[in-house]
C-alpha cells in the first residue's frame, strides 16, 4: 500500500475557532468605564463589549420612558414608570462593570478616554431631565391658563342671565380663581386672577350698572361674601367695590316699593339703615317716607280717597314695623307715623263721602262709625253722624241716598212717631234733616201675627194705649224713615217713605210682625 503519511485527517489536529475573545486581564478602569457608558441610557457600553442584545434592550428600556414621556404634560411622567427605568439603569451600570471588568472594548483606546466619554455622555440624561422639567412646567402653566380661560368663559356666559339663574356658575368660576391664587401662587394663570376678578366683580353686579337695582341686590350681597374665600391681596379695592352699590341700590328699590305701593320696601329699607346706618342712602329713608305720606295726604282730596286712606293706614303700620326692624331710625320715622296715622283717620271722612256718593252705603256707613270713633275732636264728627245715618236708611230705601245728608235740623210739620212693639226700636230719618231716636217697648203690646198684618182693617197704634211716642219737627219734602227693631222678633227693619206738606200732622206706628216688620 502506497499513500500520503501526513494527510489532512492524520498527524495533525486543527483547533476549534474562539467563540468569544479570550479574557482579558481584569481592569477596574475598564469595569468603571463601561458602568458610566450604561449611565447614560444609551448602552454604549454593552455596545464597546460586543453585548449586542443588551445594548438593544437598553436601547428599548429608553425608546419606552420617551414614548411615555413624551409629549411633555400637565400629569408629569408617571412615577412608576421612572422608577423601572432609573432601576434598570442601575442593574445595566452594575452589570456593565462586570463585564467590562474582564473585557476589551472593542474601540482601541485607553479605558481612561472610554470613562471620560462615560462623564460626558451623562450630560445627555441630565440635559433631557432638566428640557422635560421645563417642558412639563410650559405644560403645567398652558393647563392652568386653560382653566382660567374656561373659568373666564363661564363668567362671561352667566352674565347673558339673571343673577339667580347664573349663581351656580359664579361659584364654579370663583372656585377656580381661588384655587388659581391660593395652590398655584406664582403661575401665569395666577397673576391673572387680580384682573379676573375685576372682571368677575363688574359682570356679577352688571343689573345695578343697569339700574336695574331690585335685581341688583343679591347679586351685590353676594359679591360681599368674596372677600371671605378669596385671599384679600387678589381683590384689593373690590373689597368695599359692592358697599355703596348695595346700599344705594337697597334705597332705590325700597323706594320704587313704597311709590308703587307695595310691601317689599320695608324689609329692603329696614336692611339698608341695619347695614349701612351712616351711608347717603340712608339719610334718605326718611325723607323719602314723609314724602309719601304727603303724596297719601294729598290724593285724599283726589278721585279715590278711601285708596289713599288705606294707603295711609298701610303707611302707619309699615313704618312702625321699619322702626322696629331698623330701632336706631326710630326717631326719624316716628314722625311719619304719627302723620299717617292720624291723617288716614281724618282721610276716613272724605273715604265715606265718596262711597255714600257711589251708592255703597254699608260701606259708608262703616267708615262713618269708624271716622267718628277715630276722631273724638274731629270737624266732621257731627255730619258724619248724619251720614252714617242716611247710609243706613238708603240701605234699605235706596231713594234716600240720591242727597247727601246735612247737618240741618228743624222744620214746621209735626210728626209723632209712636213704637206699638214689645222691643225698643231705633227709627231713623233721613232727608231735609237726618237724625234717629230710640223708643222704649210698649210693654202690654205685642209682636203682630201675619194674618193679623193682612186682616183687613188692621191698623197699629189704634188701640188708645200710651204707646211710647216721640214728636219731630221736619221741613217740607219726602222724610224717609227706617225703624230697627232691637229684639229678635225680625232681621228686616221696617221702613216707610213719608212726602210731607204744610198743614198736616203726620204719626208713624212702629210695629213687629213676628216673621217680618213693616211700618205704617
Amino acid at each position: 500500500m502506497s499513500g500520503n503519511p501526513y494527510g489532512p485527517y492524520q498527524g495533525f489536529a486543527v483547533p476549534p475557532m474562539p467563540t468569544a475573545p479570550p479574557p482579558a486581564p481584569p481592569d477596574g478602569l475598564r469595569a468603571a468605564a463601561v458602568a458610566v457608558l450604561n449611565l447614560s441610557g444609551l448602552g454604549l457600553g454593552y455596545a464597546l463589549t460586543r453585548r449586542w442584545v443588551l445594548a438593544a434592550a437598553c436601547w428599548a428600556a429608553t425608546a419606552v420612558l420617551l414614548f411615555v414621556a413624551l409629549p411633555a404634560d400637565a400629569d408629569g411622567l408617571p412615577g412608576a414608570a421612572l422608577a423601572v427605568y432609573a432601576v434598570l439603569l442601575l442593574l445595566a451600570a452594575v452589570h456593565g462593570a462586570i463585564v467590562g471588568l474582564r473585557t476589551r472594548l472593542t474601540l482601541p483606546g485607553p479605558a481612561p478616554l472610554a470613562l471620560l466619554l462615560g462623564v460626558v455622555l451623562l450630560a445627555v440624561p441630565a440635559g433631557g431631565a432638566l428640557w422635560y422639567d421645563d417642558a412639563h412646567e410650559e405644560a403645567v402653566q398652558q393647563a392652568l391658563l386653560d382653566r382660567l380661560e374656561k373659568a373666564d368663559r363661564m363668567v362671561t356666559a352667566a352674565g347673558r342671565h339673571e343673577f339667580a339663574t347664573a349663581h351656580s356658575d359664579y361659584g364654579t368660576a370663583l372656585d377656580v380663581y381661588r384655587d388659581l391664587a391660593v395652590h398655584h401662587a406664582g403661575s401665569r394663570a395666577a397673576d391673572q386672577v387680580p384682573d379676573r376678578m375685576r372682571t368677575y366683580y363688574t359682570t356679577v353686579g352688571a343689573a345695578y350698572g343697569h339700574q336695574r337695582y331690585c335685581e341688583a341686590i343679591d347679586a351685590l350681597k353676594y359679591l360681599r361674601t368674596v372677600p371671605r374665600s378669596m385671599p384679600k391681596e387678589q381683590l384689593g379695592s373690590l373689597t368695599r367695590w359692592p358697599d355703596d352699590r348695595l346700599a344705594t341700590s337697597l334705597y332705590e328699590c325700597g323706594r320704587a316699593g313704597l311709590t308703587a305701593g307695595q310691601d317689599d320696601w320695608v324689609p329692603r329699607f329696614g336692611d339698608l339703615l341695619n347695614t349701612f346706618p351712616r351711608s347717603a342712602p340712608a339719610a334718605k329713608v326718611a325723607p323719602a317716607v314723609a314724602a309719601q305720606v304727603k303724596t297719601a295726604e294729598k290724593a285724599v282730596a283726589g278721585h279715590d280717597p278711601c285708596a289713599a286712606v288705606t294707603q295711609l293706614q298701610g303707611l302707619h303700620t309699615q313704618i312702625g314695623d321699619l322702626s322696629g326692624t331698623a330701632p336706631g331710625s326710630a326717631d326719624g320715622l316716628s314722625g311719619s307715623a304719627d302723620r299717617a296715622g292720624r291723617s288716614g283717620a281724618a282721610g276716613e271722612y272724605a273715604c265715606g263721602v265718596d262711597q255714600y256718593k257711589d251708592g255703597d252705603f254699608d260701606a259708608a256707613r262703616k267708615t262713618m262709625d269708624q271716622y267718628v270713633s277715630d276722631n273724638k275732636h274731629g270737624g266732621n264728627r257731627e255730619r258724619a253722624k248724619k251720614i252714617a245715618i242716611g247710609a243706613e236708611v238708603a240701605q234699605t230705601l235706596p231713594a234716600a241716598g240720591k242727597k247727601l245728608p246735612t247737618t240741618a235740623s228743624g222744620g214746621g210739620i209735626s210728626v209723632t212717631v209712636k213704637n206699638d212693639s214689645p222691643d225698643d226700636v231705633t227709627v231713623l230719618y233721613t232727608g231735609p234733616v237726618t237724625g234717629s231716636f230710640t223708643l222704649k217697648g210698649c210693654g202690654s203690646c205685642k209682636a203682630y201675627s201675619f194674618a193679623d198684618t193682612i186682616r183687613i182693617g188692621f191698623k197699629p197704634c189704634s188701640s188708645g194705649k200710651n204707646y211710647p211716642q216721640h214728636t219731630l219737627s221736619l221741613p217740607v219734602g219726602t222724610t224717609y224713615f227706617v225703624h230697627r227693631p232691637h229684639g229678635a222678633n225680625t232681621s228686616t227693619p221696617a221702613s216707610d217713605t213719608a212726602k210731607l206738606r204744610s198743614g198736616y200732622i203726620y204719626t208713624e206706628c212702629a210695629y213687629t210682625r213676628q216673621s217680618l216688620g213693616s211700618a205704617s
